[in-house]
C-alpha cells in the first residue's frame, strides 16, 4: 500500500530553568502544528529545560514509563491528534548522576512506540565556551527507526548529526528525524550542510528542530529549524525564535530520486 503524502512539523523552542512554563510553551507550539495540518510533530533537543546548571537534568530524570514529561508528551499526543517525537528528555541511567538523553514517541493515541537515546554525546572546547556532555549524560548504543504514518521514521539527537554511519545503519527510511540544541558557533559553522548532506546522501526527508536563540542562562543555540527533501532542498526553515515550520512529505519524491539517482542500491560497503 502506497503512503500518502504527510505533514510533518518542526517545532523550535528557546527554553529556560522553569518546566511547567517549557512545557506550556511546547503544548502551545504543538496546538500551532496541528492547526497547520501536521500529522507528525517534533520537539527540540532538551525542550523541557535549559539551563546553566548541568546537574538540574539529573535531578528531573523519570523512569522508563513514569514521570511528569512523559505524561505530558503522552496527553499532548492524544489532545492534539498527532504522531509527536519528543524531542529529548532525561530518562534515568545506570549511574546515579546521569541521564540518558531520550527520544520519546508517542502516536495519536498517546500510546508509546518508540524511544532512541543518544548515542554520541557532544564534547567541544573554544575560548571560554566549553561542553562536555559525558559528565551528566550516559550514552545508548541502539540505532532506531519505526514505522509511522509517514513512513519509516529514523531516530537522532543533535551530535548524531556527524556521524553519516549512524543514518546508514538505519537502513532505507522515509524520514530521518533529529531534534537538537546546536551551540550558535558550531550550528553557524556545519548545521545546514550537514543536514543537506544526510537527506542528499541517504534520498529521503530530513525533519530538524531545534533549540534557538538567547537563553536564560546566558547560553546561545543556533535555531534554524528547518525540513529538507530528498534532494537536499530546504522546504521550510525557521532561522530564530519559538515557532513551527511545516512542509508535505512526498513519497513520490522519495521514489523520483531514489529512481533517477539510484545511489543506495549502488553502494559497495555496508
Amino acid at each position: 500500500m502506497n503512503t500518502p503524502v504527510c505533514r510533518i512539523a518542526a517545532i523550535q523552542m528557546v527554553s529556560g530553568p522553569e518546566v511547567d512554563r517549557n512545557l506550556a510553551e511546547a503544548d502551545r507550539l504543538i496546538g500551532e502544528a496541528a492547526a497547520a495540518g501536521a500529522r507528525l510533530a517534533v520537539l527540540p533537543e532538551y525542550f523541557p529545560l535549559i539551563t546553566g546548571d548541568e546537574t538540574a537534568k539529573v535531578r528531573i530524570r523519570e523512569q522508563e514509563g513514569a514521570g511528569p514529561l512523559q505524561d505530558f508528551l503522552r496527553d499532548a499526543a492524544r489532545r492534539h491528534k498527532l504522531w509527536l517525537i519528543g524531542g529529548s528528555c532525561p530518562m534515568a541511567a545506570d549511574s546515579p548522576d546521569k541521564v540518558k538523553n531520550s527520544t520519546l514517541v508517542f502516536d495519536d493515541d498517546g500510546r508509546r512506540v518508540a524511544r532512541y537515546d543518544k548515542v554520541h554525546l557532544f564534547g567541544f572546547r573554544k575560548g571560554e565556551e566549553c561542553y562536555d556532555e559525558s559528565a551528566t549524560i550516559e550514552a545508548g548504543n541502539e540505532v532506531v527507526a519505526f514505522e509511522a504514518p509517514c513512513g519509516q521514521v529514523g531516530l537522532s539527537i543533535c551530535y548524531d548529526l556527524r556521524f553519516p554511519e549512524l543514518f546508514r545503519a538505519m537502513g532505507e527510511v522515509d524520514l530521518i528525524v533529529l531534534p537538537a540544541a546546536f551551540t550558535y558557533t558550531t550550528g553557524q559553522a556545519h548545521w545546514e550542510i550537514l543536514l543537506r548532506a544526510r537527506a542528499i546522501e541517504n534520498q529521503c526527508y530530513v525533519l530538524a528542530s531545534a533549540q534557538g536563540g538567547r537563553h536564560p542562562s546566558g547560553r546561545r543555540t543556533w535555531g534554524d529549524s528547518m525540513i529538507i527533501d530528498p534532494w537536499g532542498e530546504v522546504l521550510a526553515r525557521l532561522p530564530e525564535g519559538p515557532g513551527v515550520v511545516v512542509a508535505d512529505l512526498d513519497p513520490a519524491r522519495i521514489a523520483e530520486v531514489r529512481a533517477s539517482l539510484p545511489a543506495l542500491r549502488h553502494r559497495k560497503i555496508s
